[in-house]
């Protein structure tokens, strides 16, 4: 068989071949001309449509307008007023940029332009077809702006008009697009009608996005919207965006991304997004957001797609990472109302009045696709670790309980929960910015979603998630929430206040007695020693009780510790080892090294458990990791990664039934 010989097409053939890459279906060829009106700084866009677009689709602005002696190659390919060299890619600050939307629309449809600049008496017509011009401009009556109509789209291509949808369905896509480009540009008015019809959109101009959101997609999404921002000099982007709270949720998820104001789409970041929102709604519902990215030009590649629906851009994982926490962390400050569905029919159970026996198989077949080792335990009340432990006599679950804690309680210690507003710190701000940027979602997700199995031992207890069951480093943990509460509730921070307020220097005296202190006879007399860290946590007793709640009078008294969790105490037993190192360990010369581990040491002070409280109050310290420290892992705690490696996967259902099976 001979080869075949190859030809150069026809210029006629290869331009309508580019025009169906580039105008795919009618909202296709609109976002063209949407787009093409805000760059000519329309403030009104009215869109008229018939049969879906496909007989017309017409589009007025009130925009700049075309020149008289540039309708004659307006509609020619890689005509342009955009873009003159290709670096000028790089700084692109429009949307259209290679010149080929109207040219495509004219090989593939009957089109004509009617405009008028500011600067001309009368307004012009023209008629196009394949990137020519149909006879010399006609003069006209016309306010500014321009009016394009496309009449009897793909009329020369049968085969994609074939394929596209009914015209109820392209209509529906057309709204789509007009909705997505009014609630982004609010400050622009949009109309969308069919031809001869009322308007089906409207939106008013100079508004709000909030506002546009909720006249376009309803109001229950409009109360439900939480404003999101972040602006990264790192990565050099700017973060908006508007998504629902977690009561809120719909089967069909929608999503609005604008990157440099240009209606794209992203793969990536939908699916980063719809992580964070599984934690939170039920599964198979998704939620409404709205997103505008912008990113320095140098970092983004426009000139991807001939659709231009799809951007790259630079540090995508890294840009995807931090709006992923930024979400994360705003969802979880308004997580305090929630929207739960009520099951009326467990799978599998006849309803005696139920006369439809073909449902009751359909549920009893979904009941058996569950296998056992799917199932979850989601009530920590049903059994816990120590039903299976043999207590002693006077160490009986019921005698230690929320109402008998209050009978144990350290005596010397009372809470004041007094409050008070305050300025907050740059240093602390950084350090709050530095919490969320080392948070770990999958962690977070694991511990928003935890059941408590049961303490191990001082260090050490197990939750579920799932199906996992997980062996927890308890003190670690409670050091990182310690350590954020300090600096979330930084000046706001509630005082215990100790009945017998203790001398400093005595303090200093008997941790120096301590092994841990590691004093030796050439560090100098204790009692000088003790002197010493006296006067220096007596000159910063202000810093202390301003900005932490630990008072430290005049005399050199202790009077207060901070309350950093509602029904939790530190250890006095560590009390004197606590303040030996708040004078030699906490960098009181810098502002943000004295916050920083001035929290650090207090934090590990309040994780600690001492042996003697363990023996003394087995129950009381099972009652506290259960009933105060697991919720608040549970409701503050933001984990970074590095608390990963304190957290062990000891097994899991799929794991123990293939025991099972084998024994």
């Amino acid at each position: 068989m001979e080869p075949g010989v190859i030809k150069k097409l026809d210029e006629v053939v290869v331009n309508r071949i580019a025009a169906g890459e580039i105008i795919q279906k009618p909202a296709n060829a609109l976002k063209e001309l949407i787009e093409n009106s805000l760059d000519a700084n329309a403030t009104h866009i009215q869109v008229t449509v018939k049969s879906g677009g496909l007989k017309l689709l017409q589009i007025q602005d009130n925009g700049t307008g075309i020149r008289r002696e540039d309708l004659a190659i307006v509609c020619e390919r890689f005509t342009t007023s955009k873009l003159i060299k290709f670096e000028d890619l790089s700084n692109i600050g429009t949307f259209g940029f290679r010149g080929e939307a109207l040219a495509s629309i004219s090989h593939v449809a009957h089109l004509n332009i009617q405009t008028k600049t500011a600067k001309e008496s009368c307004g012009y017509k023209a008629s196009y077809e394949d990137g020519m011009m149909k006879g010399p401009p006609k003069a006209c009556a016309g306010n500014q702006g321009t009016i394009i109509t496309v009449e009897d789209l793909f009329y020369n291509m049968p085969q994609r008009r074939q394929c596209l949808k009914s015209p109820t369905e392209e209509m529906q896509k057309i709204c789509d697009v007009v909705s997505k480009y009014a609630v982004h540009n609010s400050s622009v008015a949009f109309t969308l009608k069919k031809f001869g019809e009322a308007p089906i959109l409207r939106t008013m101009g100079r508004s709000t996005r909030e506002c546009n959101i909720a006249n376009i997609y309803g109001t229950q999404i409009g109360r439900a919207l939480l404003p999101i921002e972040l602006q990264d000099d790192v990565h050099k982007f700017k973060f908006t965006a508007l998504v629902t709270k977690v009561d809120y949720s719909e089967k069909r998820g929608i999503m609005l991304l604008f990157i440099n104001h240009r209606l794209v789409e992203s793969i990536a970041l939908k699916a980063a997004i719809d992580n964070v929102y599984s934690t939170y709604l039920p599964k198979g519902m998704h939620p409404f957001t709205y997103i505008s990215l912008e990113i320095t030009p140098t970092h983004l590649d426009v000139n991807v797609h001939p659709t231009k629906h799809e951007v790259h851009f630079l540090y995508e994982d890294e840009i995807i990472d931090k709006i992923k926490r930024r979400i994360e962390l705003k969802l979880l400050g308004s997580n305090t109302s929630r929207t739960f569905y009520k099951q009326l029919r467990l799978p599998g159970v006849t309803d005696p009045d139920m006369e439809d026996s073909e449902n009751v198989t359909i549920l009893k077949n979904v009941d058996k696709e569950r296998m056992d080792k799917d199932r979850v335990r989601t009530d920590s009340k049903e059994q816990k670790m120590d039903k299976f432990i043999l207590q002693k006599p006077n160490e009986k679950e019921s005698d230690f309980n929320t109402t008998s804690f209050d009978r144990i309680e350290d005596e010397s210690f009372k809470v004041n929960t007094t409050r008070k507003s305050g300025v907050l710190l740059t240093s602390i701000k950084q350090m709050q910015g530095n919490v969320e940027r080392r948070l770990n979602v999958v962690l977070r997700k694991i511990l928003k979603d935890l059941v408590f199995v049961g303490t191990v031992d001082q260090t050490y207890a197990l939750f579920q998630h799932e199906t996992k069951l997980y062996l927890c480093n308890t003190s670690k943990f409670c050091e990182e929430l310690f350590y954020q509460r300090l600096i979330f509730e930084f000046q706001n921070l509630p005082h215990i206040k100790l009945e017998n307020p203790l001398a400093i220097k005595e303090l200093v005296r008997i941790a120096l007695e301590c092994e841990e202190a590691g004093w030796s006879p050439e560090d100098g007399d204790k009692m000088e020693l003790a002197e010493s860290a006296s006067k220096i946590l007596i000159e910063k007793a202000p810093i202390m009780r301003e900005y932490f709640s630990l008072r430290i009078n005049e005399e050199g008294q202790l009077e207060t510790l901070p309350a950093i969790l509602p029904q939790h105490y530190p250890s006095s037993t560590n009390l004197p080892m606590y303040i030996l190192r708040l004078a030699t360990e906490v960098d009181w010369e810098s502002e943000v090294e004295c916050f920083e581990s001035f929290c650090r040491e207090t934090a590990q002070f309040y994780a600690l458990t001492s042996a003697l409280e363990m023996e003394s109050l087995p129950q009381r310290h099972k009652w506290l990791v259960e009933h105060v420290l697991y919720p608040s892992f549970k409701r503050y705690l933001l984990p970074p990664n590095n608390l990963k490696q304190q957290l062990y996967e000891l097994t899991s259902l799929s794991q123990l039934y293939k025991v099972f099976e084998r024994c």
